[in-house]
């Protein structure tokens, strides 16, 4: 039984039905292993156990009395705290949110716990959702459960790092610029940051908001590529107020073997300064996956020119988060957007021009974004999937100290910008592409690295069953040292 807490949900949940152990059972076994690793972690900052409970012994009844819930009937799981679950803080980290307190669950929950999930807990973000560590001032600081010492991630930090360790069975997150992909990779599971719209976002929004921001998805994370597909399909689908007019499709995977792929690889870039032992055991990955059949074409890309596309990126991405500057804060933006040199291209400049964007400017970019998407279409007539990092290193040490703008990681003995990172994240999703991060094995440092696997629009289960058959070249999930 001790180790049920690294099965799959989708083991889980059949081992309930065939009664091998109650959903009860299950979920105090989560919670005291949620109550173990507790200080060491932080990952799960808030919790209803007798809400969960009851959720379990009704899960069980329903059972007894021949009623299957679903496909994740009586597995235990915890959300992203910026999820709506009623009667739960729906914080973002930020003191001003302490009183937020959902008065219903958001859609996506509710989709979760139509299912059969039984969800107990939420995990910790950064502030506002807003870095690639997860700390803030109401929940402190998650650390990595591969070494307490580094981050774990972010936004969805708390999410990866209860996974990793065997707290939760399954997670829900939200990705922007890498953060459902960057926890992954930095933990050692699967992400899947989905095609822009098809899982929408109502109650995982800014406290008070109903407008889904441009870029933004939520998505699952998991310990299996089994996992995350089962948790796509369940929180995939329309919004209440367009449910009467259309329906979501996903193509099934047309690829069955690895044998079959034929896949692009891009290991580097220069927009962003790698290190070595990442960029080395992705291309061990790589390799292995081309000695298992993988047609492999290295440095095949699509016809965009990539820092265009990082820059594209960044001024769209810092438009849709600046909605929620304060009059003040935009006022300073936009008279720094104004003065500065038009051939600064500085990360702190191009916040600014975005935050301040106006929507004549705004259009323009949305054309050239919309024609970057017409170049990835012509590219997926040729290859199956582009083979990608998502970060540039395994997990760095936490840091801190002033703002994200400002600090460095280290790369290669030398020091590099924490946010040159964002190209990895904005590559694909600036053309509002489906990615997967799937285990790819431990780099040098020995932490664990994810390989970035980006498939068409709407080819989310192309994407996700490549992971699935990567995990028997490289071995999937690994559980960190002492868990």
């Amino acid at each position: 039984m001790t180790e049920l807490w690294f099965d799959s949900a989708v083991s889980l949940a059949a081992k309930i039905k065939t009664r091998e152990i109650s959903a009860r059972e299950l979920l105090d076994l989560f919670l005291a292993r949620a109550d173990q690793h507790a200080g060491a972690l932080n990952a799960i900052v808030w919790r209803d156990d007798a809400a969960a409970r009851a959720h379990a012994d009704a899960a069980d009844a329903a059972l007894a009395a021949g009623t299957d819930w679903g496909p994740l009937h009586g597995v235990p799981m915890t959300v992203k705290e910026a999820y709506d679950w009623a009667g739960s803080p729906s914080t973002w980290g930020d003191p001003v949110f302490k009183d937020n307190v959902a008065a219903e669950d958001s859609l996506a929950v509710a989709r979760l716990k139509n299912a059969g999930a039984v969800i107990f807990g939420k995990t910790n973000v950064p502030r506002h959702l807003a870095d690639w560590q997860s700390f803030n001032a109401i929940y402190g600081t998650t650390n990595n459960p591969w070494d307490v010492t580094r981050v774990p991630g972010g936004s969805s930090g708390g999410s990866a790092a209860a996974l990793a360790a065997g707290l939760t069975a399954l997670e829900a997150g939200s990705d922007i610029g890498a953060s459902i992909r960057n926890p992954a990779h930095y933990c050692g599971v699967y992400g899947h940051k989905p095609t822009f719209n098809i899982l929408r976002s109502r109650g995982v929004l800014w406290p008070g908001e109903l407008a889904e921001d441009d870029l933004c998805v939520i998505g699952p994370l998991a310990r299996s590529a089994d996992d995350l597909e089962v948790a796509l399909q369940v929180m995939a689908g329309p919004d209440p107020q367009e449910a009467v007019g259309w329906r979501l499709e996903l193509p099934a995977a047309p690829r069955r073997r690895l044998s079959d792929f034929k896949v692009g690889v891009m290991l580097t870039d220069p927009n962003c300064v790698q290190d070595d032992a990442l960029t080395g055991q992705l291309q061990n990955t790589v390799d292995a996956l081309a000695r298992a059949g993988v047609t492999v074409v290295e440095g095949a890309r699509p016809a965009i020119d990539t820092v265009d596309a990082f820059r594209t990126y960044l001024l769209l991405l810092r438009s849709a988060t600046g909605a929620h500057t304060t009059a003040d804060e935009f006022a300073g933006h936009a008279a720094r957007a104004a003065t500065a040199d038009p051939d600064d291209w500085s990360y702190r400049t191009v916040v600014d021009r975005g935050v301040a964007l106006s929507h004549y400017d705004w259009l323009a970019l949305n054309e050239k974004r919309y024609r970057m998407m017409e170049a990835w279409d012509a590219w997926f007539g040729e290859y199956d999937l582009l083979l990608c990092p998502i970060a540039a290193s395994t997990a760095f040490p936490h840091d801190q100290a002033g703002e994200r703008a400002d600090r460095t990681i280290p790369i290669n003995g030398g020091r590099q910008p924490v946010t040159d990172q964002l190209f990895w994240a904005g590559y694909p999703n600036m053309a509002y592409l489906p990615s997967t991060v799937a285990p790819a094995g431990l780099a040098g440092d020995g932490l664990p690295c994810g390989l970035q696997i980006v498939a068409k629009r709407f080819h989310d289960l192309s994407a996700i069953h490549f992971a699935r058959l990567m995990a028997d070249v490289v071995g999937g999930f690994q559980a960190p040292p002492g868990y």
